[in-house]
């Protein structure tokens, strides 16, 4: 998220979280936010910072102007850098792997004492945002106790086949260009029914 509007007009949805990535690279860069607007979402949406390899200054200063208190680490962050991140600032860590094959869910296993949550993306040569479709049979081959977050190329379609298909470590879902007018922009209503859509399953299941 970046755009001040599109911010305030999604918060009235009441998303459990919002994220805004502090990577120059990336086309949803949210430069400079201001403070106000984040301070006005409810207690239940919980604002995310999400970075790309950052220096240890940046993202602790980043996160103290913005009162993140989870941060999202998207890049080649070793677990040492993640246990010094959480030495030096009160946060909670997701941190993103791009997965492509069972071998690859090998390399979660050293994150594991120093980060919440995990989030699985499809593995491509970019830090994430490649709107690429996560292949879900994969999910059978983590064998880890961390909670998950699952992104890929997630729209509207997939949303029965992640309902029916969910890995009982699934946490949530990571959306961005599946639900978006333009990098960044989020297309409301498309938000609107994914909400819609998890918050029926959800009462179904009760």
């Amino acid at each position: 998220m970046r755009n001040a509007m599109n911010i305030v007009e999604l918060a009235m949805l009441n998303p459990d979280y919002m994220g805004f990535i502090f990577y120059e690279h990336s086309p949803r860069f949210a430069g400079e936010l201001n403070q106000a607007i984040l301070d006005m979402l409810s207690p239940e949406t919980s604002s995310v910072g999400v970075f790309v390899n950052p220096q240890m200054k940046y993202i602790v200063g980043t996160a103290e102007h913005y009162r993140f208190k989870i941060l999202q680490l998207h890049g080649n962050e070793t677990p040492e850098f993640c246990a010094e991140l959480k030495s030096k600032y009160e946060c909670s860590i997701i941190k993103a792997f791009g997965i492509k094959s069972e071998e690859d869910f090998s390399h979660v296993r050293d994150y594991e004492d120093v980060c919440d949550y995990f989030l699985f993306d499809t593995k491509t040569e970019l830090y994430g945002g490649s709107g690429q479709k996560f292949d879900h049979s994969l999910l059978a081959n983590y064998k880890g106790a961390k909670p998950f977050f699952l992104s890929g190329g997630i729209t509207v379609r997939d949303l029965e086949n992640i309902r029916d298909s969910r890995h009982e470590l699934c946490f949530g879902i990571d959306v961005n260009s599946g639900f978006e007018i333009s990098p960044g922009i989020k297309n409301l209503e498309q938000i609107k029914q994914l909400l819609d859509f998890f918050k029926q399953t959800d009462e179904q299941d009760i």
